[in-house]
């Protein structure tokens, strides 16, 4: 036990560990939420139609109907801004929805470039808002 005391002392010397304030409750932080864009990649050149595929953590992809806790599904929307939070997403030629809980999509785009918005949104196609949005820019050949 002398031996263990020393070392304590040499610890406390050196890191003036004596001198520490009293550590603060560690933060809880809820697991992280994000969607992603598995593919294409950000400034891919492609051809349409465009194979997408679409990624999310800390949250269930389910399909529209009801509303669950942690869970919704994905919209992409092309050449418009993401939706704000609570917001509907609206359902038109530049908002695709995928509300049978699809993972996957093909998109017939027109050769230019096109700014692709991945927005994940609950069972009644109410918006997350920007935190559970990805944007990518590609070009299609």
């Amino acid at each position: 036990s002398m031996k263990k005391l020393t070392i304590c002392a040499v610890l406390a010397t050196a890191f003036a560990c004596s001198k520490a304030p009293e550590p603060e409750a560690p933060k809880v932080e809820a697991p992280s939420k994000r969607v992603f864009f598995i593919e294409p990649a950000n400034g891919a050149s492609v051809s349409s139609p465009v194979k997408v595929k679409m990624g999310v953590e800390g949250m269930t992809v389910e399909p529209a109907g009801k509303i669950v806790e942690g869970t919704g599904h994905f919209h992409i929307i092309i050449d418009a801004p993401a939706s704000e939070e609570g917001k509907v997403v609206p359902a038109d030629d530049s908002h695709k929805h995928y509300g049978k809980g699809q993972k996957e999509a093909d998109l017939t785009l027109k050769p230019g470039k096109h700014k692709l918005v991945l927005q994940f949104a609950d069972g009644e196609h109410k918006s997350y808002g920007e935190k559970l949005t990805d944007t990518i820019e590609i070009t299609v050949k």
